[in-house]
Parts: structure tokens; sequence; C-alpha cells
């Protein structure tokens, strides 16, 4: 089998209730390896947690309890500032909302996930022209000096992806990257995020609600009563 890039074992998220009363469990015991390369879309009813165990595999939260392993590093051993530079140098965001900077052009949008990176550490592919290759491969290459309010829905969340793909992140997380897009561009969104799972090797996680994209991926989960179980539709 495929070597796991992540790993997860027995993690649980409980939050306090407002009233001091007993706390509210979100996250169960979730148990589960995705192999490099590997595609998985996460489904399940609004509320039932997808988002916070997004969350807590991209380290933007800590779980409760269990464990959280990236290429074989504990997370939770880590502190703020390490769990920093593993979001900048492992991981890539996508969300619902493209979270552009407006008075940034396409070009700068892209490369601001590289300012916190010397370098040296750029050594396979500079960043200027690994910008360039995936904006010319999602087919922004004459739109890199345009400002996010000139683009359209879909145009947005591609750079949103190119910008996650920047560093050359081993993981790739996307939270309802389509859910604010007509059918077309969503449909186009979903086929691009295949292709470029197959094309740079990163290992792509989704979070949706659309059965469409998520029956693209190679893998379908369902999030349950905080259980994440193999989807049998």
């Amino acid at each position: 089998m495929p070597e796991p890039l992540l790993q997860l074992a027995d993690v649980t998220k409980r939050y306090d209730a407002p009233d001091g009363t007993a706390a509210i469990s979100v996250l169960n015991g979730v148990t589960f390896d995705v192999a490099r390369g590997e595609s998985l879309a996460i489904v399940g009813p609004s509320g039932s947690g997808k988002s916070t165990l997004l969350h807590i595999i991209g380290t933007l939260d800590r779980p409760t309890s269990g464990q959280v392993t990236l290429t074989g590093q504990d997370l939770s051993q880590l502190d703020d500032v390490q769990l920093a530079a593993v979001r900048n140098r492992q991981i890539g965001f996508v969300f619902q909302s493209h979270y552009l900077l407006p008075q940034c052009s396409v070009w700068e949008n892209v490369l601001v996930p590289t300012l916190a990176r010397s370098k040296s550490e750029m050594v396979a592919e500079c960043a200027s022209a690994r910008a360039e290759r995936l904006l010319k491969r999602v087919g922004l290459g004459e739109r890199m000096g345009h400002r996010p309010g000139q683009l359209s829905g879909g145009e947005r969340q591609r750079v949103a992806v190119v910008r996650a793909l920047i560093n050359n992140p081993q993981l790739l997380l996307a939270d309802e990257p389509t859910g604010s897009l007509d059918h077309a561009s969503a449909t186009a969104l979903g086929q691009l995020l295949v292709e470029l799972n197959r094309e740079e090797g990163v290992t792509l996680i989704v979070v949706t609600h659309a059965l469409e994209l998520a029956r693209r991926m190679g893998l379908v989960m369902r999030l349950e009563a905080g259980k994440l179980i193999e989807d049998g539709e």
C-alpha cells in the first residue's frame, strides 16, 4: 500500500457549552489514514463537524484528544510557531470564499504565501516561475495583472487554488470550494482539482455538500454523529 501521508488516531473535539453545562461533542474518535497522492471527499449534514475536522487536519485548530500525524510528525508536539511553518510549507488551503487581497493583482495574490519562505527553500522551482506555470495551467495566463474585482467567481477560485499550491504543499485541503459558484464553474473547478491532484502529486481532501464533486474523488467518507465512515452510496 502507498505510504500514509496523514494519519488521525482517535481524534475528538469538544467545546464548552456557553451556559457552563456539559461540553458539546463534535468529533468522537475519528481515525483514518490518507495515502500520498490520494483524493478524499468528506461529506455529511450541516453541523456534523466537517469543517472542524478539516481545520484540525490543517492545524488551524487543535483536537481535544487524539493524534494527528503528518509525514510521520506528531503535530500535537509542535508549538504555534512550528505549526505555522507546517501550514506554510506542507499544507495548502482553498475555502468557499477566495480571500484574495482586492488591492493586489492575481500575480501578487499567488505569491503572498512565498513571502514567509527564504529564497533557498524554493530550490526545485523558483516562486515566480511556478506561479506563471500554474496560472497558465488553470487558464489565467492572460489575467496575471488583473485584480480580483476584474475576475469572475470561477476565476477567483482558480487563483485561490494556485495560491494554495504555490509552495508545493504535500496536502491540499478544500472546504466547500465550489459552494459559491454556479454549476458550470463548480464543475470546471472540480475537474481542475482532480487534474491537479494527479499532475502535482498533491494529496487532496475536500469537504463538500456537492455529491457531484465528492464522486470525483478516489474515496468518499461520511461524517455522522462525530464518526467518520466510508460512504456506501
